[in-house]
């Protein structure tokens, strides 16, 4: 304590430079590329987040987190693995942090801590990891991005964490890949570890039906279908002559933490208006819209609901440190004391870091198609069902026999 109260001094002195430096939060820092983001400026958005990324501090993680959607977006695939590689080995480092780091949080701000992510961000490095691998068409590298899936989804289940910090949505990916690879039983088994985290995944209960038989897990097969006698089984989807064209559609974007309302020193998130909301493929002369397989949004309301017993606690003793330091400086100096206690208070805030370039939602289309090429193009639409003038480049897609072929979008406005 002794050795931080003689770090403290110079603070005060600086005590209008911290206000100042109130203003700039991570939020602030990477407004600028978020709206390059929107307007599809994805060029600008890079240059902005690139220096950033590239910093090694205790920000780094966010944004590289951010960069790599950057270039995901901008059709740099390869690049963005890069990025998402070097982010899944950050994540993934022991979770240490110095002493001056930890008395620099209760001193100042949350902020002053490394930034290590949510448990259901750092499983969605190795989801965008696979969804760049499956648009390039490097499947055998989409399975081990499966595979480090579940790798993960054991560990943290081992660690007791809860269903929504487990993101379904990874380990459906990893079923869909696995499928893709014609690894049925591994498919059927991710897509039922999958609901059991998350049941009402739209897709859900076909998947099941349909893995199970593909699996030759007949029993299991029977079971589903007497469970969901809704679902209505597809010849196609067991038929070896045709492929299937699949749309990973990321919709939006999730929400943005904020200081609370009621008390800054705590963070709240608030949702972002899109006025995409769903998607439609259109191939072949027909249409297709997607369905919901998971919702970001809930899960980072959720893990933020579930952090606050720790964020009170942390706050509460960052309040009492101050006490005893400002109290500390003041029985030497009155106004120095003050002084002290004020420019603490005032350079406390919520920590609003965030992977804040996800998605609000995200949804698949699958489409069983047989052989041959196509033209395919996916538009946005809105609650009505209108089209918002969002949409794809029109592409060329050829569907090989057996095979599963991949686009990933993603809507902004």
């Amino acid at each position: 304590m002794n050795f931080f109260l003689r770090r403290l001094t110079p603070v005060v002195g600086l005590f209008f430079s911290l206000s100042l430096l109130g203003c700039a939060t991570y939020q602030n820092k990477v407004t600028g590329a978020r709206e390059a983001l929107a307007r599809r400026d994805f060029q600008a958005a890079i240059t902005e987040l690139k220096p950033l990324a590239n910093q090694a501090n205790g920000d780094q993680l966010v944004y590289l987190l951010d960069y790599g959607v950057a270039l995901q977006l901008a059709g740099q695939y390869k690049e963005s693995n890069d990025v998402f590689l070097q982010a899944d080995r950050l994540a993934e480092q022991i979770d240490y942090h110095s002493v001056s780091r930890i008395a620099g949080s209760l001193a100042l701000n949350e902020e002053m801590v490394q930034y290590k992510g949510d448990t259901f961000e750092k499983i969605f490095i190795n989801a965008y990891l696979a969804m760049n691998f499956l648009e390039m068409g490097k499947l055998d590298d989409a399975l081990v991005e499966a595979r480090r899936i579940n790798e993960k989804f054991l560990k943290y289940r081992a660690d007791e964490k809860k269903a929504f910090e487990l993101n379904s949505f990874s380990k459906y990916l990893s079923a869909v890949t696995w499928e893709a690879s014609r690894n049925y039983d591994d498919a059927y088994i991710a897509y039922n570890e999958a609901y059991k985290i998350d049941s009402t995944i739209t897709t859900i209960r076909e998947d099941l039906i349909r893995s199970a038989k593909l699996a030759r897990r007949m029993d299991a097969y029977q079971d589903w279908k007497k469970k969901f006698p809704e679902v209505v089984e597809d010849s196609s989807w067991y038929d070896k002559t045709r492929g299937e064209l699949i749309v990973i559609y990321q919709q939006g974007w999730g929400p943005r933490k904020a200081p609370g309302p009621g008390e800054y020193r705590f963070p709240t998130l608030v949702p972002v208006y899109s006025e995409t909301q769903q998607a439609r493929l259109n191939v072949s002369s027909k249409s297709y819209l997607s369905r919901e397989v998971y919702d970001v949004q809930n899960a980072a309301i959720a893990t933020l609901m579930d952090d606050q017993g720790i964020l009170v606690a942390k706050r509460v003793a960052g309040i009492a440190t101050k006490a005893v330091l400002s109290d500390q400086l003041r029985q030497k100096n009155e106004l120095l004391g003050s002084l002290a206690w004020i420019a603490m208070n005032v350079a406390d805030r919520a920590d609003v870091r965030q992977w804040s370039t996800l998605p609000q939602t995200i949804q698949i289309i699958r489409v069983p198609l047989a052989p041959g090429k196509y033209l395919a193009t996916v538009e946005g639409l809105n609650m009505s069902g209108t089209p918002t003038g969002e949409s794809s480049e029109e592409r060329t897609v050829e569907i090989k026999s057996g095979q599963k072929k991949f686009i990933v979008w993603r809507s902004l406005k």
